[in-house]
């Protein structure tokens, strides 16, 4: 063969260097981005931090949205509102009398100490076992078992692995560990350490006064009529027992103002702020977007080692010019990741005003496809876009993903998000009769006759989403 010279023409896509920044920094949540600078403005002597004039967020452009009624100042920002909190597994009242509740009564700068330093339950339960004058092998006994109580203030284990993890340095007997525990369950709060629900009322019950109306009925149904009454309800107790039904009432009332999780009063994680990345409000009847400055790192080039360039010796010459370069990359990829923020966060605000205006029943089925289309860039970008991003809305914060999923199509010809559905369906939920919970074949059924067609498996899997028990559990006192 002869070696022969050919040309051909053809495409290659090559990520360069400035390209993959551009793209590390894009997936980034705005705490990682947070300690990407500090790194690099620490490693990199061109960069420095730049003084921000104002906490307050510059607004960036205008985006027309269908025209709505103006917004009062103080609800252009608003916090979010009841509408979007999970409804709680557990439906005792909250109002219970005082001494019962999670209030601590503490006014002024212990307040705000126990704020900032909240105690753990084991902490506060060792705390308690230490003064109550027990001897060195009930401190034993009492921390073993301190160490199985649950987050609810629930015992977890049984009295055989509490006596394993004794051995070798204690050989407890069950009625030595029995003693112990009556011990505890007396300690702050009241109910700690019980097996089952049963005996944690029981045991707030024996501390009341003798003369609390209904505590005897009380006391009865507790020990031994806790589920009937969670399947039948007062007025069939009452017949069962052979009681008025007055009275029954009565010791149901002394119930549900006793508390069943008594260890949630104690400790519990802090609460963890977002700062958003962008903000959406209403002015003048119209949405807009605006970037949120405290969530965008300002940095800059430092202009002394800048000057510095052309004037020293050729290696460090040669040195200061790659930082310059790389501090230079590193600015035009903040600039084009808050832009792509921004434009994705437009996009988001024009798609689903329906949220912003009516809430999650007007939220609209919504793809990365649709809204990559819409600003011509790819579906990856979009993706690593609204990963662990955040919008602040007027209803809350909530993540850009919040806003994207499938739907179903209506009757009516148009389609229904899912989470539209899962807001139809915890309304519904919230409006049933406690005593007789709709079943998710009924469920389905209604929201057939508003033109929603749904299989009775697809109603089954959007409640269990929401961690919404079934119909046999929701039965209420």
């Amino acid at each position: 063969m002869k070696p022969t010279l050919q040309l051909r023409l053809g495409q290659q896509l090559t990520l360069t260097p400035q390209l993959r920044l551009a793209i590390r920094l894009l997936q980034l949540s705005a705490v990682e981005l947070e300690l990407e600078i500090n790194d690099a403005v620490d490693s990199n002597p061109l960069l420095e931090r730049e003084e921000e004039d104002s906490e307050t967020p510059s607004f960036q452009g205008n985006d027309s949205a269908p025209e709505v009624d103006e917004a009062r100042p103080s609800e252009t920002l608003a916090e979010p509102n009841d509408a979007f909190e999970e409804t709680p597994d557990f439906r005792w009242d909250d109002d219970r009398p005082a001494g019962s509740g999670s209030g601590s009564g503490i006014e002024g700068e212990d307040r705000e100490d126990a704020r900032a330093a909240p105690l753990d339950l084991h902490e506060h339960l060792n705390w308690q076992l230490r003064l109550s004058h027990l001897n060195a092998r009930d401190l034993m006994i009492g921390a073993a078992l301190i160490e199985a109580i649950g987050e609810d203030g629930y015992l977890l284990a049984p009295f055989e692995d509490i006596q394993s993890a004794l051995l070798p340095d204690l050989a407890a007997s069950k009625p030595e560990i029995e003693t112990v525990l009556t011990l505890i369950q007396r300690f702050d709060p009241v109910g700690v350490g019980a097996r089952s629900l049963s005996e944690c009322l029981c045991v707030q019950l024996s501390l009341l006064s003798p003369d609390t109306p209904g505590l005897t009925l009380a006391r009865l149904i507790a020990s031994q009529h806790l589920d009937a009454l969670a399947r039948h309800g007062a007025i069939k107790l009452a017949a069962q027992l052979q009681q008025p039904a007055g009275e029954v009432d009565t010791a149901v009332a002394l119930l549900r103002s006793l508390d069943p999780k008594p260890g949630a009063q104690i400790g519990g994680s802090e609460t963890e702020f977002i700062v958003p990345d962008a903000i959406a409000y209403r002015q003048a009847g119209v949405w807009k977007v605006a970037t949120n400055g405290g969530s965008q790192p300002r940095i800059g080039i430092n202009r002394h080692y800048e000057q510095l360039i052309g004037k020293s010796t050729r290696e460090n010459d040669n040195y200061l010019r790659a930082q310059l370069q790389e501090a230079r990359w590193l600015i035009k990829s903040l600039e084009t990741r808050a832009d792509t923020l921004l434009r994705v966060a437009r996009s988001i605000v024009r798609q689903q005003s329906g949220f912003l205006e009516h809430g999650p029943q007007a939220m609209r089925p919504l793809t990365l496809r649709e809204v990559a289309d819409e600003l011509g860039l790819h579906e990856s970008t979009i993706s690593r876009a609204t990963t662990r991003k955040y919008l602040r809305t007027p209803r809350g914060t909530f993540e850009f993903k919040y806003f994207f999923g499938s739907g179903i199509a209506t009757d009516a010809g148009g389609g229904a998000s899912a989470t539209a559905i899962q807001a139809m369906l915890r309304g519904l939920i919230e409006n049933e009769n406690p005593r007789a919970p709709l079943s998710d074949a009924k469920l389905a059924e209604l929201l057939k006759t508003e033109g929603i067609p749904v299989a009775r498996r697809t109603v089954a899997k959007y409640r269990e989403a929401m961690n919404i028990p079934s119909s046999t559990e929701r039965q209420r006192l």
